[in-house]
C-alpha cells in the first residue's frame, strides 16, 4: 500500500511539472518534435532510475536536471537535416557561448532561481548570471527583424510593442482581432508574429496565426493566461509561449529565441 502510495505521489509530481519541461525543450530546440524527443528520453531515465529526485530540491528542478543531463551528454544537438532559414539560424546558435541559452531560459521562461539554474545545469550561481547576461548581448545583437503584433488590450500591446522596440525590432502592427491581423499580414511582412490565444471580438489568436502562416513562414510567440492547457501534447503546440501575466525580460529571451527558428509549430484548432 505505502509503495503504491509513494509511486503514485511521485508519479503526479512529475505529471505537475510535465508541461513545463516540454514548453521549455521546445523553446531550447525550436522545435516541438524535438523538445518532445529530450522529454521522452528524460522520462525514460526516470522510470529506470529515481535517485535523481531524492534530495531536498523542488521536483521541478531535479526534473529539470534530468534532462540536461541528457540534453548535455548528447551534445545539445539539434536536427541536422534542416535547410534555409532555420539552417542559418542553427548556424548562429552553434556560435552562442555554451549554455548561455540554456540559462536565460531557464530564469525568463521558467522563472527559476540562480540557484535553482545552478542546480540544474550543475554550475555556480554567479555562473549563471554570467551566461545570462551573455546570452542577452548576444542574442539580441544576432537578427533584428519586424514583428506583427496581436493582441486586443491596449496597455499590453503598447508594453509589447515597448519591448520589441527596444529589442531594435520594428513593430508592422497591432491588431485586435482575426480580421485585422489578416489585413495587417497582407499589407506588410512580418519576421515574427506575437499572438494573444483570445481577441477582442472574440475571434481566435490561433486562428488568425494559421491564417497569417499561409501568407508567411515566420515564427510565433503565443500569449496565455493558462499555458498548461495548451500543453497537453493532444495537438500541435507552439515552440515559443508566454505566460500571463508576463515580465519583460521573458518577452525579450522569447523574442531573440524566436528570430532564430523559422520554423515554429503552431497550434492546430
Amino acid at each position: 500500500m505505502n509503495d503504491n502510495s509513494a509511486t503514485a505521489t511521485f508519479s503526479d509530481r512529475i505529471t505537475a511539472e510535465l508541461p513545463y519541461l516540454r514548453r521549455y525543450s521546445r523553446a531550447l530546440t525550436g522545435s516541438q518534435e524535438r523538445g518532445d524527443k529530450y522529454t521522452v528520453a528524460t522520462l525514460e531515465a526516470l522510470l529506470k532510475d529515481r535517485s535523481a529526485f531524492e534530495n531536498g530540491h523542488p521536483a521541478k528542478v531535479n526534473l529539470f536536471k534530468c534532462f540536461h543531463a541528457i540534453w548535455a551528454s548528447s551534445g545539445q544537438q539539434f536536427a541536422d537535416d534542416e535547410g534555409g532559414i532555420r539552417s542559418r539560424a542553427l548556424g548562429l546558435l552553434a556560435n552562442l557561448t555554451a549554455n548561455s541559452r540554456e540559462a536565460l531560459l531557464l530564469r525568463t521562461i521558467e522563472d527559476m532561481s540562480y540557484d535553482h539554474i545552478a542546480v540544474v545545469m550543475g554550475i555556480e550561481p554567479q555562473d549563471v548570471r554570467d551566461l545570462i547576461a551573455t546570452a542577452n548581448v548576444e542574442l539580441a545583437d544576432s537578427f533584428k527583424g519586424r514583428v506583427l503584433i496581436i493582441e486586443d488590450e491596449p496597455i499590453i500591446a503598447a508594453d509589447l510593442s515597448a519591448i520589441v522596440s527596444d529589442l531594435g525590432h520594428t513593430v508592422t502592427g497591432i491588431a485586435r482581432t482575426h480580421t485585422e491581423a489578416v489585413k495587417l499580414g497582407n499589407a506588410h511582412n512580418a519576421d515574427l508574429i506575437l499572438a494573444d490565444i483570445q481577441l477582442a471580438d472574440n475571434s481566435s489568436g490561433i486562428e488568425a496565426v494559421n491564417d497569417l502562416l499561409e501568407l508567411m513562414d515566420v515564427p510565433v510567440i503565443f500569449i496565455t493566461a493558462f499555458p498548461e492547457r495548451l500543453l497537453t501534447g493532444d495537438k500541435s503546440e507552439p515552440a515559443f509561449l508566454i505566460s500571463k501575466p508576463f515580465h519583460e525580460l521573458e518577452v525579450k529571451s522569447a523574442v531573440s529565441q524566436a528570430m532564430f527558428f523559422a520554423s515554429t509549430e503552431t497550434l492546430k484548432s
